[in-house]
């Protein structure tokens, strides 16, 4: 899955950007690419099995369907009131979610997170961070939501299946979990997304395990010393002044790390 969104529309932590400059990338580091350009090669190295949307100059998404049919991991791509989500991995309490929220026992693992995330932008009894730590199993997924421009990105914490992120040519965001994407299109600009953290575009990167800590870069150097993006980690010894909340109920649209 490939998530590409407009700096104007995705705020990440600043560390993730390569401190290499110009002069360092022309000696021999690879360049990051435009958005169209890391479309295009992820679509190309897919071509009969990959599908793609896009939004203007918002935001695109691609997916390439699963070769793999005995992993119990699943790679979705759903939407619906302008609510799209790209999902990879598998619930083990699915069951369990789609009677908590009165949905169709059809309901898949991607619809489930477009329903918890309209529930929640538009009604938001619970925080967060809360609603993602009741996922059980191994996930990643990417929401974009084209109505409000909002960006909503989350790995589990068990470390079944990975994500990575970095910054494109135009200080685009990009997400994905096909490592070879990631490195291709953003040079030196990228790094791992941290287990059991969720992003928001307006909040920012939080654990969803300990929401109360804030989120540690440690700086990344690649295996010829140049440094490149940035680790992040929870920081044990920090805490935020409150809960990932705006006014009286929290919800996905307008969480605040601050």
């Amino acid at each position: 899955m490939l998530g590409i969104f407009h700096k104007a529309f995705a705020h990440p932590p600043e560390e993730l950007n390569s401190p290499v400059s110009s002069s360092e990338t022309a000696k021999g580091c690879e360049k990051a690419k435009h958005p169209d350009e890391i479309l295009k090669g992820f679509l190309s190295s897919n071509p009969s099995d990959s599908f793609s949307t896009t939004f203007g100059d918002e935001a695109s998404l691609a997916y390439v369907r699963s070769h793999n049919h005995f992993s119990t991991h699943q790679r979705l791509f759903c939407g619906f009131d302008d609510i799209y989500c790209l999902f990879f991995g598998s619930l083990n309490n699915l069951s369990t979610l789609i009677k908590q929220y009165g949905l169709s026992k059809a309901t898949n693992d991607a619809m489930l997170l477009i329903e918890a995330y309209r529930t929640l932008r538009d009604r938001g009894p619970y925080p967060a961070d809360q609603v993602v730590k009741d996922l059980n199993g191994s996930f990643s997924f990417i929401i974009y939501d084209s109505k409000t421009g909002t960006v909503f990105a989350a790995l589990g914490s068990d470390g079944g299946v990975q994500l990575f992120w970095g910054i494109a040519a135009d200080g685009s965001v990009v997400i994905s979990d096909d490592l070879d994407a990631i490195k291709g299109g953003c040079g030196k600009s990228f790094a791992p997304f941290p287990t059991g953290c969720m992003f928001h575009s307006e909040g920012g990167l939080m654990s969803f395990e300990h929401p109360m800590n804030k989120m540690r870069a440690m700086p990344r150097v690649d295996s010829e010393g140049v440094e490149c993006g940035a680790n992040f980690k929870v920081d044990k010894y920090t805490r935020i002044n409150s809960m990932p909340r705006v006014g009286s109920a929290a919800n996905w649209a307008t969480w605040d790390s601050h």
